[in-house]
């Protein structure tokens, strides 16, 4: 009878210190400039993508501005900061609090079954991130695969123009999921916080680099790494009915989409037309497109946002910035 009282001040005091914590940190990070500096970073390798995309662009009729470019801008900072790092991290610490008290109930207090602490610290960040990668493949599968969830994923198939910042443009709700699905593998291997920023910053870059309007298809390194000639094919509008749930899932690894047969790229072609079928009639401000999976739950049936139909596609024409 006096575990609740006393779990109840605690989490309060969670929660207040959580919100205020993260508030100032993220106050620190834009006033204070220094090596280990998240926004900065952000800032650093967006703009770097940019001077590539405007010096060597792959589709080069599409602007240097392009469409929904400054959306997308937005995106980057509110998924990464505004939500991430103030919202859903202190949120999280709710919730991990929640899972350690759990676990002491039940004479549990500590979950860690490999402990790599000790590990060389290219070790650490190699498992980490191939760890973290496969996980983060399998649930971006299920985003296609699950309606529900499909509903929310269609904000990043929203672009209709690829570029660099089109790599952040999605519905918060999908951070939850992805953080829910990794709490509990990740919590088994013991990682420190400097392994996590820079697997971290590693991911964003190659995210950057899958979405970049940049024709760098890597040669043999393509069955191994992302890049923007795979991952355009992953946003197509129009697929073989075979492969209606979607293709090339990888986020960095494409070893996982070879592995387990969800590769597909036919040809390089710059000019696929993108998005999901009814994708012109999607909302195209930020507000609306976060009520808009909300909405789809009350009206489950519209087609503009069911999973996708079978489609019979015949090879298109070659197009110009087409490379075979």
């Amino acid at each position: 009878m006096t575990l609740l009282p006393q779990l109840s001040t605690d989490y309060g005091q969670v929660v207040q210190d959580a919100f205020t914590g993260y508030g100032q940190y993220l106050l620190k990070e834009v006033l204070h400039p220094h090596r280990g500096n998240y926004f900065y970073w952000l800032v650093a390798i967006s703009l770097g993508f940019w001077a590539l995309e405007l010096l060597r662009p792959w589709r080069k009729d599409q602007g240097a501005f392009r469409q929904d470019f400054w959306l997308d801008v937005f995106y980057m900072f509110f998924n990464y900061f505004l939500f991430s790092l103030v919202l859903y991290n202190a949120l999280s610490n709710v919730f991990v609090q929640l899972f350690k008290d759990g676990l002491a109930l039940v004479g549990m207090h500590n979950l860690v079954a490999v402990e790599i602490g000790d590990w060389p610290l290219w070790a650490r960040l190699l498992t980490l991130f191939v760890v973290r990668d496969f996980i983060q493949w399998n649930v971006h599968r299920l985003l296609h695969r699950v309606s529900w969830l499909w509903s929310f994923h269609q904000v990043h198939h929203s672009v209709k123009e690829m570029g660099f910042a089109a790599h952040l443009r999605y519905h918060p709700v999908e951070t939850v999921v992805y953080r829910l699905l990794e709490y509990l593998p990740l919590a088994l291997i013991g990682f420190g916080l400097t392994d996590f920023f820079l697997v971290h910053l590693f991911t964003l870059t190659v995210g950057h680099f899958n979405h970049a309007n940049l024709y760098a298809p890597l040669g043999p390194f393509k069955y191994l790494f992302n890049n923007p000639q795979t991952h355009l094919w992953h946003h197509a509008q129009e697929l073989p009915a075979a492969r209606r749930h979607g293709v090339n899932f990888a986020l960095t690894l494409t070893v996982w989409d070879y592995l387990f047969g969800t590769a597909y790229v036919p040809r390089a072609q710059a000019d696929l037309p993108l998005g999901f079928a009814g994708v012109e009639h999607y909302p195209h401000t930020f507000a609306a497109q976060q009520l808009e999976p909300f909405a789809h739950l009350v009206r489950p049936s519209d087609p503009a946002t069911s999973l996708p139909e079978p489609q019979a596609v015949t090879a298109p024409p070659r197009l110009p910035y087409t490379h075979e």
